[in-house]
């Protein structure tokens, strides 16, 4: 299972994903879309440290 809780990501002063929650149990697919600048790629760089 894969949990993301309350992520968020920041470029200077704006927010480029705010508060966002997922969870994805073992062999289910998701699928991530949006329109441009909507911070899909950002979400899916995200690597908690």
């Amino acid at each position: 299972m894969i949990v993301l809780e309350n992520v968020g990501k920041e470029f200077d002063t704006e927010f480029s994903l705010q508060n966002i929650t997922l969870k994805v149990n073992r062999g289910e697919k998701i699928l991530v879309s949006g329109p441009n600048g909507a911070g899909k790629t950002t979400f899916l760089k995200y690597s908690p440290a």
